[in-house]
């Protein structure tokens, strides 16, 4: 079996019913392409909740050492970390009952992908999340 993303339907409807989204490898740095992704969704109107062990906040918000550590619900965890990361993360998720995980542009893993999928979780994958933003919310 082959994952497939959603389709644009069933993207506009996870996007509607996000609220927090949790970047793992989420960078300080602001010319880092997970900065400026989690810097326009926090302007379109998301809390974004740092996901990054040894920095303290990022864009104004308390940053957390892994999934975890986080004290209150996430609807999205959006990965900036490279493909051999992604399954613990989505273990982590899976452990959460997380309902949502999005991988960015260029980070692919089937094999992680299905197995969220499996576990109940909303997938996307190989996309940025702001691109998708855009094109679908903004038309």
């Amino acid at each position: 079996m082959n994952f497939a993303n959603p389709d644009d339907a069933n993207l506009r409807t996870l996007l509607d019913h996000v609220r927090t989204i949790a970047v793992v490898g989420l960078s300080p740095q602001p010319a880092r392409p997970s900065y400026r992704v989690a810097q326009a969704m926090q302007h379109y109107g998301y809390r974004i909740v740092p996901v990054r062990p040894l920095v303290d906040r990022v864009l104004g918000e308390k940053a957390y050492a892994s999934l975890t550590d986080i004290p209150f619900a996430v609807d999205l965890v959006d990965v900036f970390r490279a493909a051999e990361h992604v399954p613990a993360i989505v273990e982590q998720c899976l452990a959460l009952h997380l309902p949502a995980i999005w991988f960015q542009e260029g980070i692919v893993h089937d094999a992680a992908a299905l197995r969220a999928q499996a576990g109940g979780m909303s997938v996307v994958m190989d996309r940025c999340l702001l691109k998708e933003y855009v094109r679908l919310k903004t038309e």
